[in-house]
């Protein structure tokens, strides 16, 4: 069923209630999420993003009871990434010759997932136009890397609504669309969660990107994103964020992780914890058990913190392999401008600490010399050398 968004525009997407993993099983889904497509129906007919694979056929079947399918005279490929172009196998199984309008990024995209099966793409790049009729036209913005080189963003003149695909979006069901809708608790968790784990590593051009679109000058009233609610009640709030979010953003916390095999690094990990709030009483502490806890969620405090410490003990002469799968995916993030410290316990060789400093080195961050290394079970001795460690990552 479509639901109207303004005027001649309504959302014509899958609420996805169900969902719990995304990107494989690399994001998880707290609140459920929505594939969100887009019908305008002007002198033309325009067809913006699909859903996903999985639901294409169902995406299809709706979409003929709003419209003749053979009455949309374009569709807009935002992004190739199969979440968003998944029906288009079946759509065009219907509406072969329909044209598809897309970066040539996404021309390589689609057909490298579907194969070449001879549709009718248009290439477009920033600044490119498509009239729709009644005076109204799409304006095509280049997105690249936001996430994925083929990504655009489209706007439309008239109604001022910026399709933004996977900017500006979160992966959380609203069945009322609209961010004024929305629990604004949930909606501003889903949104950072989105921006930590999934486009942070593009912030440096994010950046830029914002630049562009406020100097095109386009009056925007509503932004509608692949995923999550709809923008409408003061639409750049999001723009506001994500302009604050991605210049290094930190605030004061700090986030202690780690995982452990008999409870000593565990012992650390919580002392760590309570020296820091009896040294900074204004600083948000949070303790996650690596192995134990969702690690989008761990991201999205470390994105949060400006300073983290990260604990193993040592096994098999390295980190346990929880804490080194945790901590290549953190290197993938690309957070900047936070400290980090390095704890954890031995029994024999006792690496880990040395390892953990190159890995979060390695991974971005300003490690600090203090470190806490204990023989076997830690004890007065150790847990004296942790003053010395929270002073260190807690100073400016």
């Amino acid at each position: 069923m479509k639901k109207q968004i303004k005027n001649n525009v309504s959302w014509i997407g899958y609420i996805d209630w169900e969902l719990d993993r995304f990107h494989g099983d690399d994001y998880s889904i707290m609140n459920g999420s929505s594939q969100n497509a887009y019908l305008i129906e002007e002198e033309r007919n325009v067809l913006v993003d699909t859903v996903w694979t999985p639901h294409r056929f169902d995406f299809v079947e709706n979409l003929k009871k709003e419209i003749d399918l053979n009455k949309i005279d374009y569709i807009i490929a935002n992004h190739g990434e199969c979440d968003h172009s998944g029906a288009l196998t079946a759509l065009m199984a219907e509406i072969p010759d329909t044209p598809i309008y897309c970066t040539a990024n996404a021309v390589k995209s689609i057909e490298g997932q579907y194969g070449k099966k001879g549709w009718n793409f248009r290439v477009v790049k920033t600044g490119d136009t498509l009239d729709i009729g009644n005076g109204k036209q799409l304006v095509f913005v280049e997105m690249k890397m936001l996430h994925w080189p083929d990504s655009m963003a489209t706007y439309m003149t008239g109604d001022n609504i910026l399709f933004s695909n996977d900017a500006f979006g979160q992966h959380y069901a609203v069945e009322e669309l609209f961010n004024d809708k929305a629990d604004q608790c949930l909606l501003w968790k889903e949104a950072i969660k989105y921006f930590a784990n999934i486009l942070n590593p593009f912030a440096m051009l994010i950046i830029k990107k914002i630049e562009e679109i406020v100097a095109l000058n386009l009056p925007i009233e509503i932004i509608a994103p692949s995923h999550g609610s709809i923008w409408r009640d003061s639409p750049m709030q999001i723009v506001e964020k994500y302009a604050e979010w991605a210049a290094a953003y930190q605030e004061n916390q700090v986030t202690i992780a780690y995982d452990t095999m008999w409870e000593g690094t565990t012992k650390l990990a919580h002392e760590i914890a309570t020296e820091i709030a009896r040294q900074s009483p204004d600083t948000v502490v949070r303790v996650f058990n690596i192995s134990k806890s969702d690690k989008n969620e761990i991201m999205t405090e470390i994105f949060k913190s400006k300073a983290i410490a990260v604990g193993s003990p040592t096994a098999g002469n390295d980190i346990l392999s929880s804490v080194s799968g945790w901590l290549a995916y953190l290197k993938t993030l690309k957070f900047k401008n936070k400290k980090a410290a390095a704890f954890g316990t031995y029994g024999w060789s006792g690496e880990s600490v040395k390892i953990l400093q190159e890995s979060l080195r390695s991974a971005g961050f300003h490690v600090i010399e203090e470190h806490v290394r204990s023989h076997w079970n830690p004890d007065s001795d150790d847990f004296a050398q942790i003053p010395s460690l929270v002073k260190a990552l807690l100073k400016t």
